[in-house]
């Protein structure tokens, strides 16, 4: 026997444990690359050339920079918040369904490693397809992405892969089903991501719509992400980004009291 009995293996973090469901989560969505980086990578790129056709000749500008540049950097973390969303939010609900939620369960593995594993998971894809879409756009004839502040790029690039994949984990332990997580993407996700400034300075909306773009997290982390390639916002940069941290905060809260009661996922 390496210890005596009664006395822990594992002290504090299992970070083998940890390793080991962080590889698993990677190698998951790793192993279809093609479905989970390339094809959202190409379909952001998509919407750079139809809106840039569409929306921004004659050399229309938006806060002073050309459109193809203004879209760019909210269509990088647009796609990087989808990803991070739909990785997290298919762990636990997939392992639900075919009832393997057990290998999740059984390892030793506090609740705090399984949620740190799970959203690490989503967040490293979510990095990869922003990187072969801002790789892919930095090559794009007339688009510009050199960022300009590095730490506004990483600081909201991370908070904002990490707050959709908390609610990726809030809707994997809710959901029962796959429609139910389909539910929240088609009609929670998808229009919190095409109406925060995207495609639009909010300043020239009226005062009631640019109460309520202010009311949508998504607007802060499209605005400071944007911030770190144009050094323009539409919001104050630090509020944002404490907002964006408290959210964090609460929701990983909220995470980490669902997985440790077992609601939905325990017998």
């Amino acid at each position: 026997m390496g210890r005596e009995p009664g006395v822990p293996l594992i002290r504090n973090v299992n970070w083998g444990g940890l390793r080991a469901l962080y590889i698993k989560e990677v190698r998951r969505f790793f192993k279809v690359q093609l479905q989970t980086i390339w094809a959202p990578a190409i379909t952001t790129l998509l919407f750079l050339v139809i809106f840039s056709v569409a929306l921004g000749g004659s050399g229309r500008t938006v806060m002073g920079v050309p459109f193809p540049d203004f879209i760019a950097p909210g269509l990088i973390i647009m796609g990087m918040m989808q990803n991070a969303f739909a990785n997290s939010s298919f762990s636990l609900l997939v392992g639900k369904i075919q009832g393997t939620i057990v290998d999740y369960l059984m390892p030793p593995l506090s609740t705090s490693e399984l949620l740190a594993a799970l959203c690490a998971g989503a967040v490293t894809r979510a990095i990869l397809v922003g990187l072969a879409v801002w790789g892919a756009m930095a090559l794009w004839p007339g688009v510009h992405v050199t960022p300009s502040h590095p730490w506004a790029i990483l600081w909201f690039g991370l908070m904002g892969s990490l707050f959709l994949a908390l609610l990726g984990v809030l809707t994997s332990i809710w959901a029962e089903k796959f429609d139910h997580a389909a539910a929240v993407t088609n009609f929670v996700i998808a229009p919190l991501s095409l109406l925060s400034g995207t495609f639009y300075s909010v300043d020239r909306l009226a005062p009631l719509f640019q109460g309520i773009s202010h009311a949508n997290p998504f607007f802060y982390v499209i605005s400071g992400f944007r911030y770190g390639f144009l050094s323009e916002a539409d919001s104050p940069i630090l509020f944002g980004a404490l907002l964006l941290l408290a959210l964090n905060a609460a929701l990983g809260v909220l995470c980490y009291a669902l997985l440790r009661s077992g609601w939905k996922i325990k017998s």
